[in-house]
């Protein structure tokens, strides 16, 4: 397994081993560009970077302003301090494992991290009528996508599972901080929305510090912290879904906002000739299909991005994008399964097409 970095112009382009796609579940679905862009200065031609493997995927923290590694350090051990609060796998126990092997008996107390996260959750289980559902984890358990024992589940134990998953279940007492899951073997899991929590309180450390120029990558979440050094916006590439290896196919220009994307591509395995993702329709319980490959959302957090990709990647094109023009300083970009690109109103002038086999459906030249 091998991670590429290249710096061309001081902006790196972070390329995958495709055989992490699998094992580490990490695939990068958004590059970080130079383009033509002038170099930057002198004083910030050597960048500060770290990367590690944490919340199950590739991170990365690039700082182009400060050379402080204890800032690093710093950032790093609060995304493992995440981690271990909210962790279902390969732990022996975390805030989350307690809640849900408390399930059915008693509530459980969390620590102001893990109930936000879970409170923020729930607030998008609900937005999206259940589409997106924290408590989906028995569904996810007995599906194991991304590990060696992925296999399609016994259809009456589906069924079993699915019947599990309701967040209206979930009760939360803002008071004390404790929350209840109120039917035994009902599970939450907090893989689609704890990733982008991590780095948001990356970031929030690192502009504390007085960080003002930074790429934070968790796996692609990315996370940018004001400009680049040029003082123009950064250029992040989307990840082409048909070609996953380091390839994009447009461009997107940011500033102190997150990209966030959420792919059929990224966990899945092959049984029996058919191909099985790891975006699952709590409802009934299998992978969902409705012709998109990705939905990749650029907004002010990544927690957000998060919640929104996998709610609207789970709603389909049409009402995920209304849900998506509903929202205040929300952008999306949808891929189809055909290649076609499909965008929010507000990237009219601010995504690019760069690969020819993809084409614009909507608001896109």
């Amino acid at each position: 397994m091998i991670i590429l970095f290249h710096y061309i112009l001081e902006v790196p382009i972070l390329i995958l081993d495709a055989k992490l796609r699998l094992t580490a579940l990490a695939l990068l679905s958004v590059l970080l560009l130079s383009g033509c862009q002038k170099p930057f200065s002198s004083a910030s031609a050597k960048p500060l970077s770290k990367t590690g493997f944490l919340l199950g995927t590739i991170v990365e923290i690039t700082v182009y302003d400060k050379k402080d590694e204890a800032l690093l350090d710093k950032a790093f051990e609060r995304i493992q301090e995440i981690e271990g609060r909210m962790t279902i796998n390969n732990a022996e126990n975390s805030e989350i494992i307690s809640l849900n092997q408390a399930s059915g008996k008693n509530e459980v107390k969390l620590s102001p991290d893990t109930y936000y996260v879970v409170e923020r959750g729930k607030e998008y289980s609900h937005k999206s009528g259940g589409l997106f559902d924290i408590t989906i984890g028995p569904v996810v358990k007995l599906w194991n996508i991304g590990t060696d024992y992925a296999a399609v589940p016994e259809k009456n134990k589906l069924e079993e599972a699915a019947g599990l998953v309701d967040y209206s279940k979930l009760s939360l007492n803002p008071g004390n901080h404790t929350a209840f899951l109120e039917e035994p073997g009902m599970q939450v899991d907090l893989g689609s929305i704890a990733k982008g929590y991590a780095a948001d309180e990356a970031a929030r450390i690192l502009k504390e510090s007085g960080v003002e120029h930074a790429i934070i990558n968790l796996g692609g979440n990315v996370i940018t912290i004001g400009g680049n050094p040029n003082g123009n916006p950064w250029r992040i590439g989307i990840q082409t879904p048909s070609n996953p290896r380091g390839d994009f196919l447009g461009i997107v220009q940011i500033q102190d906002q997150a990209v966030v994307t959420s792919g059929t591509y990224e966990r899945y395995f092959e049984e029996n000739g058919k191909i099985y993702h790891h975006i699952l329709n709590p409802f009934t319980g299998y992978p969902v299909e409705n012709n998109l490959s990705s939905v990749s959302i650029i907004t002010g957090k990544s927690i957000d991005g998060d919640g929104i990709s996998t709610t609207v990647l789970l709603m389909g094109l049409e009402e995920g994008m209304k849900l998506v023009e509903s929202l205040e300083n929300v952008e999306a970009v949808f891929i189809t399964n055909d290649k076609g690109v499909y965008i929010s109103s507000g990237l009219k002038n601010n995504f690019k097409i760069t690969n020819s086999d993809y084409k614009y459906r909507n608001n896109g030249e």
